[in-house]
């Protein structure tokens, strides 16, 4: 392309991501079972959440995903997401990178990237993929701007020369080619998908934390649910005649997580403990039996939020034990293998908790305490009587 129609492509009127129509849908058609991508996903929610600059966010309309970003001057940037999460047990390469299925050109990762850059935003670039890559495209990991990315680099000089071998003349239609594309391009290293749901998981308490608003580890779980239902459901829809679901706004997404807290807040795990009492006076306990119960539980609530206390792989451990000792003994009363009234049972309970307790390892401590309040929690929400209702 000639220095002229270099100029006169950048002099055009663009279209913007939010107006254009995906030049094509086979995402939304085929993306059943995209659980990576919808955990990588929420994610970038999870960072809409916490930071303002990230203003919007598509699914599945001209790549995976669409982050907008928008840092105070116009132009906005568009940052092309491409989610790799079914791909070979090895390194990445230049030539993976460069690979045209059945030969058809423009059918590249690279090619398929570059060509993104044809909309009024500034485009930018991210491949999110499970394996890590080879050296020659190590820099790409690095944060754009990083010294170790320099365009006047060693390993970016010999990797736009390798580019240039293997996709010679490919240019975006605003007249960019290779050395714009490894400006914009960010390759981000992640890991598998339960490595991705922990790191979410963290995400969300450190914000939550940040915030002034701690949640219990169970809390996080149904507000992550939340998001996933909500990537799944905006991957899963057409632009036409949907495309309002396909585009999250920060605006739209701060009222419905406000009410998704709302709803949290109010329900059955208020910190009152008042359905624990009701349960517990079901079950014909009262007293200083009840105080206690619910004074246990306030401190499990205390021991969840605070990250000193343990370690999340050790909280989610001890509260996946009780979740499965209390599924054990709720199944067994309704069967009638254990013909317990109100106040044998919950001792009953009780003594399992001691019984989780002496079997850890001496050096983690006493956790009778976390584990009964973990129980106790449990009944507050619902999903475990003392008394015999509903067997």
């Amino acid at each position: 392309m000639s220095e002229s129609e270099l100029f006169k492509a950048d002099e055009e009127v663009w279209p913007s991501i939010d107006a254009a129509a995906p030049t094509e849908e086979g995402g939304p058609i085929a993306r059943a079972g995209f659980n990576y991508q919808d955990e990588i996903a929420v994610g970038f929610v999870l960072e809409m959440l916490a930071n303002p600059q990230l203003v919007k966010i598509h699914f599945e309309t001209h790549d995976d995903l669409v982050l907008v970003w928008d840092f105070g001057t116009p132009p906005r940037i568009a940052e092309f997401v491409q989610v790799k999460g079914s791909e070979a047990d090895k390194l990445w390469s230049v030539a993976d990178l460069c690979v045209r299925k059945k030969q058809a050109v423009g059918a590249s990762i690279f090619e398929k990237s570059l060509d993104r850059d044809q909309h009024d935003e500034t485009a930018r670039f991210r491949i999110v993929t499970l394996r890590p890559v080879v050296s020659a495209l190590k820099s790409l990991t690095y944060e754009r701007g990083h010294e170790a990315r320099a365009p006047s680099c060693e390993e970016m000089v010999a990797l736009k020369s390798d580019l240039d071998t293997r996709m010679p003349g490919v240019l975006s239609k605003r007249g960019h080619g290779t050395g714009y594309w490894l400006d914009n391009c960010l390759w981000d290293e992640r890991h598998d998908e339960p490595t991705v749901k922990k790191n979410n998981k963290v995400r969300l308490f450190e914000i939550m934390m940040a915030a002034g608003h701690p949640l219990l580890w169970e809390q996080l779980d149904l507000l992550l649910d939340e998001l996933r239902k909500l990537v799944k459901s905006a991957g899963d829809a057409k632009w036409k005649p949907n495309k309002e679901k396909k585009i999250l706004t920060r605006e739209a997404f701060l009222m419905m997580w406000d009410g998704c807290l709302a709803k949290l807040k109010n329900g059955a795990s208020h910190p009152s403990g008042g359905k624990l009492a009701e349960k517990m006076n079901d079950a014909a306990l009262t007293g200083t039996v009840v105080a206690m119960a619910i004074d246990l539980r306030l401190d499990y609530a205390r021991f969840a939020r605070t990250a000193r206390y343990m370690q999340p792989e050790e909280a989610e451990q001890l509260q996946g034990r009780v979740k499965s000792e209390v599924q054990t003994l709720s199944a067994k009363r309704a069967a009638g293998t254990i013909d317990l009234d109100g106040p044998a049972f919950h001792a009953l309970c009780v003594d399992r908790m001691d019984a989780i307790n002496n079997s850890l390892p001496p050096d983690q401590g006493d956790r009778s305490a976390f584990l009964k309040g973990c129980m106790y929690d449990i009944a507050d929400r619902c999903l475990l009587r003392f008394d015999r209702t509903g067997l």
